[in-house]
């Protein structure tokens, strides 16, 4: 039974029991490296998760699954006011990053907005705002990431220079990836100085739809950036140990 193996491999405290699911809870990328490297040998499933507090766990899709739960990784890591961008763990409240931004007259667009959650689920659900008629996704700002990913690697895709090599930013495909493609352990941001304020005082939350998301997935013949992102997935995940599943939000 793969719990007894977490038990063997890791600290007992490390797991808890929310919502009847078995949930593990990763104080470091490191210890998801070698959760998945496990998962991939015996060939169990897992669901990633933020706080939890709007998501309802249903049907039999989660019968045999895992939640992995990023809530110890909450840390404000790092923040580079002469750069401006700041580095932050993947369960720190992203509602709370301008509180911690204020005294160096900086702040982030994304968090104003009405979203209770954590930094890696924004960024999973591809957190967006609507600004004088344009959409303003929060992937934006996301500049660098450490992610783990399905097979037990750790990389850190992206750049802190605000002129990068030219071609595909790799880390953008991470939101929205709704934890499809890899765990996010710590993002970094670039933030904006506080005169710019003003000019996001407008900016409005857009809904968040999964079944949208999946459905692209499902029926992607005939949409290009869903038949690449099937791609990566099978690349990044080829055991498929974080299938999709059906949620439902409350």
């Amino acid at each position: 039974m793969f719990i007894d193996i977490i038990k063997a491999e890791f600290s007992e405290d490390r797991l808890t029991y929310q919502k009847g699911m078995t949930t593990f809870h990763p104080e470091s990328a490191e210890e998801t490296a070698r959760l998945f490297r496990l998962a991939n040998e015996y060939g169990q499933k897992f669901y990633i998760a933020g706080f939890g507090n709007n998501i309802e766990p249903a049907g039999k899709a989660f019968d045999d699954i895992i939640a992995l739960r990023t809530d110890r990784l909450n840390e404000f890591i790092k923040i580079v006011p002469e750069d401006f961008y700041i580095v932050v763990g993947a369960g720190f409240p992203i509602g709370e990053i301008n509180t911690k931004l204020k005294k160096y007259g900086l702040f982030l667009p994304h968090a104003e907005l009405p979203y209770a959650g954590s930094v890696g689920g924004a960024l999973a659900v591809g957190l967006s705002g609507q600004i004088n008629g344009h959409i303003l996704p929060i992937g934006r700002y996301f500049i660098k990431a450490e992610i783990t990913l399905p097979q037990g690697r750790i990389i850190n895709p992206g750049s802190i220079c605000f002129k990068s090599v030219s071609g595909f930013d790799i880390v953008k495909i991470f939101s929205p990836s709704w934890g499809l493609l890899g765990m996010i352990a710590a993002a970094t941001f670039r933030v904006l100085p506080i005169s710019l304020f003003e000019e996001y005082k407008e900016l409005k939350i857009l809904p968040i739809d999964y079944r949208s998301f999946l459905s692209i997935y499902r029926e992607s013949a005939d949409n290009i950036s869903a038949q690449y992102s099937l791609k990566i997935k099978g690349k990044f995940d080829p055991e498929e140990i974080l299938p999709p599943v059906i949620i439902d939000f409350h």
